[in-house]
C-alpha cells in the first residue's frame, strides 16, 4: 500500500454522505483511500451483508479476520464457505500466543470478570489488528457496525478518526429488517448457528444463544453478560477506555 494518508475533513465528508445509499458510502472510501483501504469481518451472524455489499463495489478489497483461535467450528465452515462464493482476498491475522499456550500460563481469562475479559482481549483480538492495520499499510477501515447493536455504536457516525485510522461504516443505520432483506434479495447463506439461536457469533466461550422476545440488544448474549464490545471497536487511549468501562460497553 502507498504511504502517505488522505487527508479527510470529518465533518464535511459525513454531511456529503449524509442520507446516501451504503454503496455510495463504499465508493466514497474507495475513491478517497484507494488502496489504504481495508475491511474486517468477524464471519459472525450478519457479517455476509457487508461482505457482499463491499466486495461489489471493490472485489479485491483485503478482507482482516482475527482468528483468536477460539471460534466455532461452524464459523470456520462458513469463513471457508463465503471465501470460494465471493473470492474474498481473505487475510487470517492470529494472536502471537497459541490458544494452549495461553490456557497453559493464563488460565481461562475470559472467566475472571472485566479484567479478565480485557487481557484476553488485547492478546487475542486488540493486537493482531494493530498488527494487521500496520503490515497492511491501512489509513481507512470499513466495517458493518450499526447504530442498533451497542450504546456505543449509537453514538457513531459514518466516518470517525479513531486511534489514527478513518473508519467508515456503510450499513450503520440499516435495521435488522433491513438486513434481513438483503440477504433475502441476494439469495447469500447465514451463519447456520443464527437457526439455532444465536444473534451474535464470537468465540465459543464468550457466546451464548439470545431469546428471541425477551433480549433487545443483538449482543446481549456475548462476553458472559459483562459487555457488549471485545475492544476492537472502542477508542484504545486509557481515558477513553475508562470512559468505555464506566458506562459498561
Amino acid at each position: 500500500m502507498t504511504a502517505g494518508k488522505p487527508i479527510v475533513d470529518i465533518k464535511s465528508a459525513n454531511a456529503e454522505l449524509d442520507g446516501a445509499n451504503a454503496s455510495k458510502v463504499v465508493q466514497w472510501a474507495a475513491h478517497t483511500f484507494g488502496n489504504q483501504l481495508i475491511m474486517t469481518s468477524s464471519f459472525g451472524a450478519q457479517s455476509v451483508v457487508t461482505l457482499h455489499l463491499v466486495t461489489q463495489v471493490i472485489p479485491n478489497i483485503p478482507v482482516i479476520l482475527i482468528d483468536t483461535g477460539y471460534l466455532f467450528a461452524d464459523t470456520y465452515h462458513y469463513i471457508e464457505q463465503l471465501h470460494k462464493r465471493l473470492r474474498l482476498n481473505l487475510h487470517v491475522y492470529q494472536p502471537v500466543i497459541t490458544a494452549a499456550r495461553f490456557e497453559a500460563i493464563h488460565g481461562h481469562q475470559w472467566e475472571k470478570g472485566e479484567e479478565g475479559l480485557d487481557i484476553y482481549h488485547q492478546i487475542h483480538k486488540i493486537e493482531p489488528m494493530q498488527r494487521a492495520v500496520t503490515e497492511m499499510g491501512a489509513s481507512a477501515w470499513l466495517s458493518g457496525l450499526r447504530i442498533d447493536q451497542t450504546e456505543h455504536r449509537a453514538q457513531l457516525q459514518t466516518i470517525v478518526l479513531q486511534d489514527q485510522i478513518f473508519r467508515i461504516q456503510p450499513i450503520l443505520h440499516w435495521t435488522k429488517e433491513d438486513i434481513n432483506r438483503y440477504i433475502q434479495y441476494h439469495d447469500l447463506p447465514e451463519h447456520p448457528m443464527v437457526h439455532k439461536g444465536y444473534a451474535s457469533i464470537g468465540d465459543t466461550h464468550s457466546t451464548q444463544p439470545v431469546v428471541a422476545g425477551i433480549e433487545s440488544s443483538e449482543r446481549a448474549g456475548r462476553f458472559r453478560g459483562l459487555k457488549q464490545e471485545c475492544g476492537l471497536h472502542l477508542p484504545q487511549s486509557k481515558a477513553e477506555n475508562a470512559s468505555r468501562d464506566s458506562s459498561s460497553l
